[in-house]
């Protein structure tokens, strides 16, 4: 596929943007058995060191003409066949250098298996067009586009996202499907309110993951799109847990749903959130059997649960709402608080565009709730509005404003930046 000499096994680094030719490659390399490591091309130099010295490529492809290169050299029998791994995506390393997700080679059975699972959930058929919004090199949209594929759909990429070109590669394409995260969702209806609303009749599926949703914009997002056409699923770097028709989520508000089809959920005393998985959704971390240990149980049935660290709770039916992640609960006078319950009450502010919650050292408390907040609300009437939706300990005791939240590549805020800060 190159002059390095690659074979089965192999693990090939992406440091370009994604594409239509990114797609072609990433899907060549894993129906040849090889793992592509997609990865984001704005990664410093420093970055890229830390995270390369423990994924060992084989092989860093970090020009365009490389990925043509590549693509034009594929074996025919490697175009757009089954994939038989996972790509090798890396955690977003918010608890420290960010680790390769590896699910090695896959059986016939396991790997056909893997992409049913996708095609059955989703739908995927010979006359889809996924639109793409966000870059290739994230798990969630690179799935979607490569479930398009495979079901022998066309895939649409406009590029880096603005609101003005995805507008006009809806009224183009008529696209059938496309992923999201609650932020396209807030730039495309400001543009369209701005200018005029497209055509969305042709969507029979809008998926969006990544963040939580605002109520208001999640009800917005109900109404502009077909009825029934509008998702929100519950997943990681690791694997995915839920899926959500927004009519789910209008019967109860909140929730991310129940688990996907061959998946079981399950909570502990604590709120650590499990999910069995079948055998070719198994994951390790690469170069780390700690981690993967500390990541995995074995069930009375002989299957394997996996958790990330996310805190949730199950209701009597098997609905899903999350609490958030272990490592950012907070711990005020022997009350625990969750940042996420505190900032899905702040954003229902109409003045509050984003928000972040989290805790700095305090004598009296051992720890201070506060809010980074971006937007036109004031602290005193961010106060006033926390103290109707929140209980005591959980109210922010300090705002400070911010143009914008520190976050990782992958959108997750940094909590520990605005704690120092």
């Amino acid at each position: 596929m190159d002059h390095v000499e690659l074979r089965e096994g192999s693990r090939v680094a992406l440091l370009v943007p994604g594409s239509l030719g990114y797609l072609d490659l990433v899907m060549s390399l894993l129906a040849a058995g090889m793992f592509p490591i997609p990865l984001d091309p704005r990664l410093t130099a420093w970055e890229r060191e830390r995270i390369l010295a423990g994924l060992r490529p084989h092989l860093v492809v970090d020009s365009e003409d490389q990925v043509a290169s590549m693509v034009a050299n594929t074996p025919a029998r490697f175009r757009r066949a089954l994939p038989r791994a996972r790509p090798m995506h890396v955690t977003s390393g918010t608890t420290g250098t960010p680790k390769g997700v590896y699910s090695g080679l896959l059986s016939d059975a396991d790997a056909t298996a893997l992409v049913a699972e996708e095609r059955d959930l989703w739908d995927f058929v010979d006359s889809d067009v996924n639109l793409v919004l966000s870059p290739l090199y994230h798990s969630a949209p690179l799935r979607f586009a490569m479930g398009t594929v495979l079901a022998g759909g066309r895939v649409v990429a406009p590029g880096t996202f603005d609101p003005a070109l995805v507008t006009e590669a809806i009224r183009r394409e008529r696209p059938t499907t496309m992923f999201c995260v609650p932020a396209h969702l807030q730039r495309l209806f400001a543009h369209w309110d701005a200018h005029t609303w497209p055509d969305l009749s042709s969507f029979r599926l809008v998926a969006h993951a990544g963040a939580p949703c605002p109520p208001a914009l999640k009800r917005r997002l109900i109404e502009a799109f077909p009825p029934g056409s509008t998702w929100e699923f519950y997943g990681s770097t690791e694997g995915q847990f839920t899926a959500c028709r927004s009519e789910e989520w209008l019967q109860r508000p909140g929730t991310v749903g129940r688990a996907r089809p061959g998946r079981e959920l399950s909570v502990d005393p604590d709120g650590t959130i499990w999910c069995a998985v079948p055998a070719y959704a198994c994951f390790e971390y690469f170069g780390d059997p700690d981690k993967t240990a500390a990541a995995w149980r074995a069930l009375p049935d002989g299957r394997s649960a996996f958790t990330v660290g996310d805190l949730g709770r199950l209701d009597e039916d098997g609905y899903l709402y999350l609490d958030g992640r272990r490592e950012d609960l907070l711990i005020t006078g022997g009350v625990n608080v969750y940042p996420l319950e505190v900032e899905n009450a702040l954003r229902e502010h109409p003045g509050v565009e984003d928000v972040a919650v989290y805790g700095v050292p305090d004598e009296r408390w051992g720890q201070r709730v506060c809010a980074a907040v971006v937007g036109q609300a004031s602290a005193a009437e961010l106060d006033a509005f926390a103290r109707e939706r929140l209980a005591p300990p959980k109210r922010p005791k300090e705002y400070h404003f911010l143009g914008e939240l520190p976050r990782t590549l992958t959108g997750k805020v940094l909590r520990d930046q605005l704690a120092e800060r």
